[in-house]
């Protein structure tokens, strides 16, 4: 699976510090009446609560009492959200398809809850005029957990491991190698300008030259870092946990341990009930099941929920790495059942059915921010779908599923059986379709059977990041994310000349042109390879009393990034 992971999970962080008054709130917190926390009852990852004795419970995760609220939290995060190659930022710790602060390693520069940047090892950075070449001063305080100095050779050797790993998901193609001239200077070297690579660096954690190795990442031992925490214990499967790093060169973490436990939805809604957990996340579906104690912590997010449509016939292929996947669909590669799909869709029903209010709509990745072109939205119009399709030659069979040339408008879309809320759109999506006279067969499978098929049956993704590199990502001929095998020139130039503008600011016209330019795009009038409908907001059940910080907008991946700023959450 590596080498798909790679084609369709690459995915580039970028936050823009001066746009985002007019963007995403942070949290919303809606809690009852204050009771103090609870010893802990075991509830294992499956979901169902046992009798362990006291000494078991606190050695699988801790104690979460009133003498030691003031110093730990647990929560509880989705099984996916552990990492399968370990705490390792070359591979894909902090970044790939959940992106996230790193915690046990350092950053270059950071992002606040507005999204504006500060220095972390860096202490100042410029970049070439012809933005071949970006320089960043490194400061000299800083040591790896081992006692050994971070220098600016960390720096470079961590670049050039991502850049060189076929395995990592931080997306560093655009780099060309980097230097460390001396202790305090790394110099990295481009092989095209990138206007955004700050912002790609933000999470990329730094690791020691000197301590890394193939089991980097594995256990606390080979877990050497230079951030907040340190790795204390990792139980696969089950939790990891953190404990404050006492030589950080920052500010001392408030929360000196963090326990985090890794559960399906139902596990952590018992886990809440049962009085184990301080946060647990939880999806739209059973976010009313709110248990005595808790409130509901709603965070909004970019992460967006959407529909790809193959673009091209049955029969066709994709390569990524040395893998070659089926693909092509003989329904969807018809743009008027493409057009027809995003004109009948009732995207607020969506919200109300299976978001339970919990969510925004959505027609792109990015919709409302400023390189969100308003061509992307269409209004719900059954009657101008079903004018798509008999324009085009469809007629209606006497099952009301409209045909041509002997093809019913029938195909199959995948949800995830581990995401009660993608089943949920899953057969939202297939009612609408039926009422305009397309066929929609849903099958769940987990993301790791569906990947393979992904460029051939269309499927519920979520993804997103406050970027608008996702454009690239999604619709450039060669994006990391293209799995509707979309190609169209002009939208491939578009997106060259955006990447390469001298500004972020300057790309937007470029990134709205790709979008629709009034004669081509990828808006739904126009090409229309994917049918977007919602973004979710990220739901957790938090205990009274525990005061989390103000979070940042949300990228995809419902886990690690509301832990981003948990050395500055407290108990009040």
């Amino acid at each position: 699976m590596g080498a798909i992971r790679k084609r369709m999970l690459v995915a580039v962080v970028v936050t823009l510090a001066t746009l985002f008054a007019m963007a995403l709130a942070g949290c919303g917190s809606s809690q009852p009446a204050s009771s103090a926390p609870s010893g802990l009852a075991s509830v294992s990852a499956s979901g169902a609560a046992s009798s362990q004795s006291s000494a078991e419970t606190s050695a699988a995760v801790g104690s979460s009492t009133a003498s030691a609220a003031d110093s730990q939290v647990v929560v509880a995060l989705s099984t996916e959200s552990e990492p399968e190659a370990g705490f390792n930022p070359i591979i894909n710790w902090g970044s790939g398809e959940h992106m996230h602060e790193p915690l046990i390693q350092s950053t270059l520069i950071t992002t606040d809850a507005e999204l504006n940047f500060h220095n972390d090892l860096a202490t100042e950075y410029s970049v070439s005029d012809d933005g071949m070449q970006w320089t960043f001063k490194i400061r000299d305080d800083v040591k790896f957990t081992d006692g050994e100095p971070l220098t600016a050779a960390d720096v470079a050797f961590t670049i050039n491991k991502i850049v060189s790993e076929p395995a990592a998901e931080t997306d560093l193609s655009m780099i060309d190698h980097a230097d460390a001239p001396d202790a305090t200077t790394c110099v990295i070297t481009m092989k095209r300008p990138y206007n955004a690579l700050l912002y790609v660096l933000a999470v990329v954690g730094i690791v020691p030259e000197h301590a890394y190795s193939a089991d980097y990442g594995m256990t606390p031992e080979t877990t050497i870092g230079s951030g907040r925490y340190m790795l204390e214990q990792w139980d696969r499967g089950q939790q990891a946990i953190f404990k404050a790093n006492p030589d950080y060169y920052g500010e001392a973490p408030k929360m000196q341990r963090v326990v985090v436990l890794f559960m399906e939805e139902d596990a952590s809604l018992a886990a809440a009930s049962a009085g184990q957990v301080d946060l647990a996340f939880t999806t739209a579906t059973i976010a009313g099941n709110t248990p005595s104690g808790y409130g509901v912590l709603a965070c909004k997010s970019v992460d967006s929920r959407g529909i790809a449509l193959p673009v091209v016939p049955s029969g066709a292929t994709v390569t990524a790495g040395e893998d070659t996947f089926p693909a092509g669909n003989d329904v969807t590669c018809n743009v008027e059942i493409r057009r027809a799909i995003n004109a009948g869709v009732d995207r607020q029903k969506f919200i109300d059915n299976v978001l339970n209010g919990y969510g925004t709509v959505a027609y792109s990745v990015g919709t409302g921010m400023p390189w969100y072109s308003d061509d992307m939205e269409v209004a719900y119009d059954p009657a101008a779908a079903e004018k798509y399709l008999t324009d085009a030659g469809w007629t209606k069979g006497s099952d009301g599923i409209f045909e041509k040339d002997g093809k019913r408008a029938s195909f199959e879309v995948i949800y995830s059986t581990t995401d009660s809320v993608r089943q949920g759109i899953a057969l939202e999506f297939a009612n609408q379709m039926k009422e305009i006279g397309i066929e929609v067969k849903t099958t769940g499978m987990t993301m790791d059977e569906a990947m393979p098929l992904g460029y051939s049956t269309p499927v519920v993704w979520g993804f997103g990041s406050n970027a608008p590199m996702e454009i690239e990502s999604l619709y450039a001929t060669t994006g990391s994310f293209n799995v509707a095998d979309y190609s169209n020139e002009t939208v491939d130039k578009y997106i060259a000349d955006a990447l390469t503008q001298p500004t972020v600011e300057e790309s937007f016209a470029y990134w709205k042109n790709a979008q629709w330019d009034g004669k081509t795009g990828f808006a739904p009038q126009g090409d229309a390879p994917w049918v977007w409908i919602a973004n979710v907001d990220h739901l957790f059940f938090q205990r009274d009393g525990l005061e989390v910080a103000d979070q940042k907008p949300q990228p995809h991946g419902h886990g690690w990034s509301v832990l981003n700023n948990v050395d500055q959450w407290y108990w009040k």
